[in-house]
């Protein structure tokens, strides 16, 4: 009996033992490690954080097409328009966008009832495949203007930004289109777009024709934020047409909407209208809810593209933002807010073809400095006053932290 009971003890071991050995075996081929003590048995799983994304967004201002500026595009030989060479020498600041946008201040509404200037704009649609080239991607169209040509012209216009490749907003042919709204994928990053216009220089919305033009609502701005946060948007991104003509400091209205819309979610507030440049700033936005987020807003970038002659109508910028959402919680961090002063350069001459040109001020100021004075000493002294009046307004670029911190020890350092 003792026998069979050993016999019975060292066949259960024995058994135990294989199964032991086998489990690890299995385990180990398949990766898993596992630790086993006499109270627990546990599984280490490493997180993956996924990498930050930075983008880079270009934004421009209002684009005017003045008949002085259709007259100097058209080719004879062609019998048809052609406005690329006015960009040649900013188009290198569209080139590195992931996205870029601006605003459309006339109408396309067709050669056969006539290009026309202000007060009710209509340009050559060879403007739209210009601005495309040039690497616009968006285009808001909500402005005092969009009504020049009536309600057909809109949709004219609309109808050619569509050929040209250009995305729009502000403007809508139909209700159902109204009722959509832009949100673009930017290389990981998810933006919502919104725009509002102040006006359309009292010409009425067709009656039944009311979702026609995005107007200043805060009822409806309100429910379009609350609509495109449920779409789960990193950036909601708001150009609003708003201010007084050529003044150089928003206004109340514009700093309480400023504020309206910060406290509701907005990320970037985008302004345009005024014709002229007036103050960006950052700032850090608390939230009902007790949380901080950063916004950013230029109160207005005055004219990217005109043939206007008022004082501060010609200076502007092409802003460079520079965004990035956090792998670790998804928060959206302002980096950085730089910007390329221009200038609408009109080599006034009778004959002069091609005259209109959006210089960049800087380089031009530089390439004069440096022995090419093909410019003129006048214009070259109304560059550098333009220069210090777009720093002076507009105020000082916005560095990321890290440069602001080398920069103050740099100081120190010297001091010592």
């Amino acid at each position: 009996m003792k026998k069979v009971f050993i016999i019975l003890i060292l066949t259960i071991l024995i058994i135990f033992g294989i199964y032991f050995v086998d489990t690890e075996i299995i385990n180990k081929d398949k990766g898993i490690n596992v630790q086993q003590n006499s109270e627990n048995v546990s599984t280490e799983v490493e997180e993956i954080v996924p990498d930050d994304i930075t983008i880079n967004m270009t934004v421009a201002g209002d684009i005017l097409c003045h008949n002085t500026n259709f007259w100097d595009a058209y080719v004879a030989e062609i019998d048809d328009y052609d406005f690329s060479y006015s960009f040649e020498d900013i188009k290198k600041y569209f080139d590195n966008a992931d996205i870029a946008i601006g605003v459309l201040e006339t109408n396309f509404a067709g050669r056969d009832i006539g290009y026309t200037n202000y007060p009710l704009f209509n340009s050559p649609e060879h403007l739209a495949t210009d601005l495309k080239e040039l690497g616009f991607d968006v285009l808001a169209t909500a402005n005092n203007h969009c009504l020049d040509k009536g309600f057909s012209g809109l949709v004219s216009t609309l109808d050619e930004l569509d050929k040209a490749g250009l995305e729009h907003l502000g403007t809508y042919a139909t209700e159902e289109k109204s009722k959509e709204y832009l949100i673009k994928d930017v290389n990981g990053i998810k933006m919502a777009f919104l725009t509002y216009a102040y006006g359309t220089n009292g010409i009425p919305l067709p009656d039944g024709k009311e979702f026609a033009v995005n107007l200043i609502d805060k009822d409806k701005m309100l429910t379009d934020i609350e609509n495109v946060k449920k779409e789960d948007v990193d950036v909601i991104c708001v150009n609003m047409h708003w201010g007084d003509e050529y003044s150089l400091t928003p206004n109340s209205t514009q700093e309480e909407l400023a504020d309206f819309l910060f406290e509701n979610g907005v990320d970037l507030i985008l302004g345009s209208h005024t014709h002229c440049l007036e103050p960006m700033e950052k700032r850090t936005v608390t939230l009902e809810d007790g949380t901080t987020k950063d916004g950013f807003i230029i109160y207005s970038l005055g004219n990217f593209m005109s043939g206007q002659k008022h004082e501060n109508s010609r200076q502007s910028v092409i802003l460079d933002i520079q965004l990035t959402k956090s792998g670790v919680d998804g928060k959206i961090n302002i980096d950085s807010v730089t910007y390329t002063p221009i200038y609408m350069f009109n080599f006034y001459q009778s004959g002069t073809v091609q005259r209109f040109k959006i210089m960049d001020i800087e380089a031009e100021i530089a390439k004069y400095e440096a022995g090419d004075t093909s410019i003129g000493a006048s214009m070259y002294d109304t560059l550098k006053s333009e220069l210090a009046n777009v720093y002076k307004v507009v105020g000082n670029e916005i560095l990321p932290e890290e440069n602001i911190i080398e920069e103050s020890d740099s100081v120190d350092e010297g001091e010592n």
